[in-house]
């Protein structure tokens, strides 16, 4: 008795998924077609991204053989380029380069990166950095005032920088 019932429920079953199979074709094949296109787009957009990287990666490179071999205007070029591109990693590195040696003068200009750097998805950390480094900057700059904001800012927010904006602020 309780074989032939398990026998009738698996008849039942095989008959109710194929009711559910035979009504809804056409909605589990378009379902199938969706998955298959997100998951290619899924792979198409990291390829791109990993290309993109290694670009900006030898981009980078190409940048600073151009500084050492003392061609500044096309690494000027090269780390603004990279700098623009918004690449976490290189981005930062790049900002860092022209200010260390001096590749742009424009005061307005490199505050205007130093804004395209506080745009891109940073960690809380990273994002203290840049505005410690925009800070000496200013002061580098003779903007004191403006410098004393943001460092009075990372204080205020108890940032990892805190100690370090706190010398600044005293000297």
């Amino acid at each position: 008795l309780y074989m032939e019932q398990n026998l009738e429920n698996k008849a039942d079953l095989k008959l109710r998924m194929l009711n559910f199979y035979n009504s809804n074709k056409v909605k589990i094949f378009v379902f199938i077609i969706i998955c298959f296109i997100a998951v290619i787009t899924i792979f198409l957009f990291e390829y791109k991204k990993q290309k993109n990287n290694i670009l900006i990666a030898e981009k980078y490179v190409q940048a600073e053989l151009q500084l050492s071999a003392n061609e500044k205007e096309n690494a000027k070029k090269l780390f603004e380029e990279i700098l623009l591109s918004k690449n976490k990693f290189y981005s930062m590195l790049s900002l860092n380069l022209i200010i260390e040696n001096n590749l742009i003068n424009d005061k307005k200009k490199i505050l205007n990166y130093f804004d395209i750097l506080q745009t891109i998805n940073y960690s809380n950390e990273k994002q203290d950095l840049i505005t410690f480094k925009k800070a000496l900057y200013l002061i580098k700059s003779l903007e004191k005032e403006e410098a004393e904001k943001l460092l009075k800012n990372l204080i205020k927010k108890n940032s990892q920088f805190k100690f370090l904006a706190e010398e600044v602020i005293k000297d």
